[in-house]
């Protein structure tokens, strides 16, 4: 969370919402905003009906392109990789989409996605969407 309200702030990562929040924020508030929110329980908004076919090949995506190396097993996420399970299907899918479109300023990311055509990005969002995080992920 620290890196992404320090990206935010120098305006690196574009959102019309946060960036204007961010602007003036020093380094050590940005450190207690972070280290409050990693505080917080894991919230899971249910994902609604489940499509066992995007499942599976979710599934299978995750696997191939190694998304538990950096996120965990779990997808529950560590230190600077963000938890992927139990988020936003819409989100997933948008953050993915910008990623392999080099929109977002993280290249591991936009080389771990580029060549995923949308409907293996709309699978990975299924599955990962509807993966219970980890019992410690924040």
């Amino acid at each position: 969370m620290e890196n992404q309200l320090v990206l935010f702030r120098e305006g690196i990562r574009k959102s019309p919402v946060m960036n204007p929040q961010m602007q003036g924020i020093a380094d050590r508030e940005i450190q207690q905003l972070a280290e409050h929110f990693s505080k917080q329980a894991v919230k899971v908004v249910s994902a609604g009906s489940t499509d066992p076919a995007l499942m599976k090949k979710g599934s299978e995506l995750a696997k191939k392109l190694r998304c538990g190396i950096c996120h965990l097993s779990d997808f529950s996420g560590q230190k600077q990789m963000p938890r992927l399970a139990g988020q936003r299907e819409e989100y997933l899918e948008s953050e993915m989409r910008a990623y392999r479109a080099n929109q977002r300023p993280e290249t591991a990311m936009n080389a771990a996605l580029y060549g995923v055509k949308d409907d293996e990005i709309r699978a990975l969002a299924h599955f990962l969407s509807r993966s219970a995080p980890g019992p410690t992920s924040r």
